[in-house]
């Protein structure tokens, strides 16, 4: 059992995780106060104040209550978090509130999400030139509208059809 010598080969080798993986949990009843980085994926269910620098996709539960800032791959928030988060693409569901900005590729907010901080999406997309038209002097200029009564034969079609 504990020998020495006794190595087993065909024991596994453990390899590295992959980002979709939830290799880090701070659980429902812990307060965790540091920095967690990984090449995995984390998920917070508790109390958590520090940074978060993960490869992986991070989950916020619902009772979760995170004051950091957070880098992660994909992020799904469901309790609230105050700090700067910066990823690949955030979710912020019914139940999730988030007090920070946030640097994104792609953002969803689920109906009666609350977010209050700046969005900056990632992309190098201009916006529109938008000019007034250019007023040709061959079109005369708008006039008042004209009103036109259309009850009136409204009211010839209901008789005749008596």
């Amino acid at each position: 059992m504990f020998g020495r010598g006794n190595k087993d080969e065909s024991a596994p080798v453990r390899k590295a995780a992959k980002p979709t993986e939830i290799e880090t949990v701070v659980g429902s009843n812990t307060y965790f106060r540091g920095d967690i980085q990984s090449d995995g994926g984390a998920r917070v269910e508790g109390i958590f104040e520090g940074t978060i620098d993960v490869t992986g996709n991070l989950v916020v539960g619902e009772g979760a209550k995170v004051i950091a800032d957070i880098k992660a791959n994909n992020i799904s928030i469901s309790g609230a978090v105050k700090g700067d988060i910066t990823g690949n693409k955030v979710e912020i569901l019914d139940n999730g509130r988030v007090w920070g900005n946030l640097k994104v590729s792609s953002l969803l907010l689920n109906e009666g999400a609350y977010l209050r901080g700046q969005t900056t999406m990632a992309g190098d997309l201009e916006p529109p030139m938008i000019e007034p038209p250019n007023k040709s002097e061959e079109e005369p200029e708008a006039g008042p509208a004209k009103i036109v009564d259309v009850e009136p034969k409204a009211k010839e079609a209901t008789e005749t059809e008596e």
